[in-house]
């Protein structure tokens, strides 16, 4: 039987370990990949993985719940933390270094001051008027992550577009030498976006969570033939109709500025839908390209 080389992860809890560990790659002229996560993988962050490492020499996955980034404290404490399922996951994908820093070592001597960006539009829409104060929270650590691991390349899942639009633009303005990498909504069988959240569902709240997608795959097919206010009436409809699952926005808008639409639309105006819903105490969101 052939000898299978399986790669070591690394596991560190501190910057200054990291740093050394990262430190001959560096010295190589070596290419650093990143993936970002708050644990609780699923096959949508592997794929991230496996991009990295099929672009890069090494590859970082972080592992930190950001208190900072959750506007409801319930939400936080309820967040999954499978670490030990995780570590195997990103060990059987062949993951480099798992840096996983406690909240002390992140946010030292509980000074949690967030970044103060201006992002004109892009944060105070959608998420933004949903959840104050996230993506706050959130640019804060990914600038902490970025300045840690130094990468070269770092990779974000679509499903979490307006994060990812924020992020692009705070790399930008800052001229940060890190290209960032979007990648593709991962679906489950049921056509779900994968979510860590997802395993907080009930049998029920998963089965009526079939209904995000689907009726984003309708708005994508009625795309062209109704109005956008039409649209709208339809989703509201479509959530109306499914006790279990209450809608907390549905909008089209830009895909570069987020700006809601409004007909007539140009054909060559990018657009994306974008949908948040709550299944019970869970939330969760979904989105879909439409021209």
């Amino acid at each position: 039987m052939p000898y299978i080389y399986t790669p070591v992860l690394q596991i560190t809890a501190t910057q200054s370990e990291l740093e050394t560990l990262l430190a001959a790659y560096r010295r190589d002229g070596k290419s650093i990949g990143f993936v970002p996560t708050m644990g609780a993988l699923h096959k949508g962050h592997i794929s991230l993985i496996t991009l990295s490492i099929n672009e890069n020499d090494v590859t970082v996955c972080s592992i930190f719940v950001n208190p900072t980034q959750f506007n409801d404290p319930a939400d936080l404490k309820r967040y999954p933390r499978p670490v030990e399922s995780d570590r195997e996951m990103l060990e059987n994908a062949g993951c480099d270094i798992l840096f996983m820093p406690s909240v002390e070592e992140m946010y030292p001597n509980e000074d949690y001051s967030l970044l103060n960006e201006d992002f004109g539009n892009l944060d105070k829409v959608m998420e933004g008027k949903s959840r104050p104060g996230h993506f706050a929270g959130m640019i804060t650590i990914v600038n902490k992550l970025f300045t840690a691991v130094k990468p070269h390349k770092a990779y974000f899942g679509n499903k979490d577009f307006q994060q990812l639009t924020i992020v692009k633009y705070f790399v930008k303005k800052h001229r940060l030498p890190i290209l960032i990498r979007e990648c593709p909504i991962s679906r489950d069988i049921d056509e779900l976006a994968m979510s860590s959240r997802n395993r907080l569902l009930s049998v029920e709240e998963r089965k009526a969570a079939r209904l995000i997608p689907s009726t984003l795959f309708n708005v994508k097919e009625m795309w062209g033939r109704k109005t956008i206010a039409e649209l709208k009436a339809f989703v509201e409809s479509e959530f109306a109709n499914e006790p279990v699952l209450k809608l907390d926005y549905f909008e089209i808008v830009h895909f570069e500025t987020l700006m809601s639409l409004m007909e007539p639309i140009s054909p060559e105006t990018p657009i994306i839908a974008c949908i948040a819903t709550f299944a019970g105490k869970i939330r969760l969101i979904d989105n879909i390209r439409l021209q």
